[in-house]
């Protein structure tokens, strides 16, 4: 039968299997919990909200919000009645905060109260955002124009909806890219394809989760829809539990213990920071049986420690262009090799899950052989990768149907995935890439600077993180903190290389482009052999 996918039938599936399956999350200081059922009248009477606003099907709507009960509802909420949910990316600066809420058009923001100051910016830097809606959400002061509380919006609305039946092929979630360079991209995603990657999460060698698994996502619902767990999650009829702001180790640490956590999933530096923790408290995590690991590569110690306590590792590879997860370590068996070629494969970033296909290509367009040794870049192409960027900027990105990831990766007769570098010099950092480029532009407008060439070292917490190279104008002085200064009112703080070193001249490839790589070898020790600064 020729019956549509997508986010309604995943919310119609787990309320009449799961109904009374449990919701559990941080709200501001107190801990909140109700069944799917209250759940699904929730989503209701935010659909009718929607209505009230004036949203009309097609509209993007913006969330900018932490993982929470409320940011759950308008995952389903919000694309089932027919508009898109634009998962806005808190930690990006006020300037492109504003640039992607301009560019995808949303005209109803709901913020949490306590991210309130940090849109005011954005106001501030684009003071027409100032005519938009804004739905506070959680209790706080605020200075918000034309603002609702999200709370006595809903109350308001009766508790049911007649939720639309929706083209699967109509948009539904939009994710942005963190600006690796330039502005952020964007990545519209499907009914279709949101449903089939949660079918496909939930394969039994990628999250595999069941009704008796009890979820929590530390990664942030706004990097690309939480990898996909809040779809998978309810999909499995799992119970969910949502850390709200506190993401310290001893906060994710007790909310573990109390709800009986089986299954997680964030960067390395979240899974550094609770296993430093539980060895300094001697002990471990009963409960927690597996966790995913994505957005930079593991440390072979991090999964080595936290298999120790008892936890599985999950090595994942994915992009905002696939959905986002495109590979995982599976289970391993007999047959698979000795301990140390298990482990071995353990540290590459997996096998692809059946959705997507692949390729990887020379500089010359030819397919590599599947040796694990010869590179090339990663092309992949499948039902949850999208085909264009919104509003189709980047289009040498997409070729001959497939999407160009810019990795260069082997992969071996098996079909294990290595990432060995990146195109265009990207720098990743505690799961989130810096652009080298932007960064040497935004250096080189010092009027004391001649040349500055940004490059990623290895760290001992965020795995990489940028190291400038600099070359000052004659008869000019600079320090380190002079330029950290001139960097902090223009960009990110945490995109702020760690440290700045004075040299001559960079070194240059044969048609005069910086050669990264001479600088990377001379500075691989520069974090790791003394203290970083910040």
């Amino acid at each position: 039968m020729d019956v549509p996918l997508g986010i309604g039938a995943i919310l119609r599936h787990a309320l009449r299997n799961h109904a009374e399956r449990r919701i559990t999350s941080r709200d501001g200081d107190e801990i909140v919990s109700f069944s799917y059922a209250e759940f699904g009248r929730r989503c209701a009477q935010l659909a009718r909200a929607l209505a009230s606003l004036g949203v009309r099907p097609g509209d993007r709507v913006a969330s900018f919000a932490w993982n929470t009960h409320r940011h759950l509802e308008l995952y389903y909420g919000v694309p089932s009645y027919g508009a898109i949910l634009h998962t806005a990316n808190i930690r990006l600066f006020p300037d492109q905060v504003a640039y992607v809420i301009e560019h995808a058009g949303d005209n109803v923001i709901f913020v949490d109260a306590s991210l309130a100051p940090a849109l005011a910016k954005a106001i501030e830097a684009r003071p027409a955002l100032g005519a938009r809606t804004y739905v506070v959400m959680g209790r706080g002061e605020h200075a918000l124009p034309n603002a609702h509380d999200y709370e006595t919006l809903i109350s308001s609305q009766p508790p049911d909806y007649d939720w639309p039946v929706l083209d699967e092929r109509d948009a539904a979630m939009l994710c942005y890219t963190s600006a690796t360079t330039g502005e952020p991209k964007a990545a519209l995603f499907s009914h279709r394809s949101t449903y089939l990657h949660a079918l496909a999460a939930n394969h039994a060698d990628y999250f595999s989760l069941s009704r008796r698994d009890v979820v929590l996502p530390v990664v942030p619902m706004f990097h690309v829809n939480a990898w996909g767990i809040p779809f998978a999650a309810l999909m499995a009829g799992a119970k969910i539990v949502m850390p709200g702001t506190r993401l310290d180790p001893a906060s994710l640490i007790e909310l573990f213990d109390r709800e009986g956590v089986t299954f997680s999933a964030g960067v390395p530096t979240v899974w550094l920071g609770v296993r430093d923790a539980l060895r300094a408290a001697g002990r471990r995590l009963p409960s927690l049986e597996r966790v995913i690991i994505g957005g930079s590569a593991v440390p072979p110690q991090l999964l080595d420690d936290l298999e120790a306590m008892g936890t599985r590792v999950i090595h994942a590879w994915g992009m905002t262009e696939m959905s986002p997860l495109g590979t995982c370590t599976p289970m391993f068996g007999p047959g698979d090799g000795d301990a140390e070629t298990i482990h071995a494969k353990r540290l590459k970033q997996g096998k692809f899950h059946p959705l997507v296909e692949w390729r990887v290509l020379d500089e010359a367009g030819r397919d590599v052989p599947q040796d694990g040794k010869s590179r090339g870049e990663l092309w992949v192409r499948g039902p949850a990768i999208v085909s264009a960027y919104y509003k189709n900027e980047s289009p040498n990105s997409f070729r001959d149907g497939y999407f160009r990831t810019g990795d260069i990766v082997t992969i071996d007769a098996e079909g294990f995935i290595e990432i060995v570098d990146r195109a265009k010099d990207l720098i990743k950092s505690g799961g989130e890439w810096i652009s080298s480029v932007d960064l040497e532009n935004t250096l080189m407008g010092h009027p004391a600077v001649k040349e500055a060439c940004v490059f990623g070292v290895p760290h001992p917490k965020w795995d990489e993180r940028p190291v400038a190279a600099v070359v000052v104008r004659e008869g000019q002085t600079l320090s380190e903190e002079d330029l950290r200064g001139w960097l902090s009112a223009r960009i990110a703080k945490w995109q702020i290389p760690d440290r700045f070193v004075f040299i001559d001249a960079i070194p240059r490839t044969g048609v005069g482009k910086f050669l990264k790589r001479e600088l990377r070898d001379r500075y691989k020790d520069l974090l790791t052999t003394a203290p970083a600064q910040r």
